[in-house]
């Protein structure tokens, strides 16, 4: 099954996507309600984490596939799909607005991580987007592989000189 094949099983039963991106919003409304000041304690604390990274990841992919398809598919905005391409992205904002009332999310176990996997991505997405409008073309005898380990040796690099250049100490 390719990804356009899920996307297109997904499309035809969307009450799958719209009950999973508006459970995870209301929990976490529910959650805000019940421990109300007490979203730094641990319990709350593993419970916003685990919703942040439900819906994060989701949020986090289909902003990316958008922004690969606008930029390198060149598609069109009106193709998007609403609940493949469009909820996810809203689900993860209202989240991430409901949970932060509560608590900060520098309290919330792991959120650096995802911080860290959006900067990776965005590294990795500005890499390809300068090597697809500069046009070069490379004919080497260099396998493949290296090419791999060079890429991500150098996303690698940018993840160190980000995380140098933007340390909270």
């Amino acid at each position: 099954m390719t990804l356009r094949e899920s996307f297109q099983l997904l499309a035809e039963h969307p009450e799958y996507i719209i009950f999973y991106f508006a459970i995870i919003p209301i929990m976490a409304f529910l959650a805000g309600i019940l421990g109300k000041g007490e979203g730094h304690l641990s319990p709350w604390r593993y419970l916003y984490s685990a919703l942040i990274y439900f819906v994060c990841v989701p949020g986090i992919f289909s902003i990316t596939l958008s922004v690969y398809n606008f930029l390198f598919s060149r598609g069109s905005i009106m193709d998007a799909d609403v609940f493949a391409q469009v909820l996810p992205i809203i689900s993860m904002v209202v989240t991430l607005l409901l949970i932060r009332r509560n608590v900060s999310l520098d309290y919330i176990p792991g959120f650096d991580k995802l911080s860290g996997l959006v900067t990776v991505i965005s590294a990795a997405l500005i890499i390809m987007w300068f090597v697809d409008r500069t046009r070069i073309i490379v004919f080497s005898y260099l396998p493949f592989q290296y090419v791999i380990l060079i890429f991500i040796g150098l996303l690698l690099v940018i993840r160190y000189g980000w995380s140098k250049a933007f340390r909270t100490t």
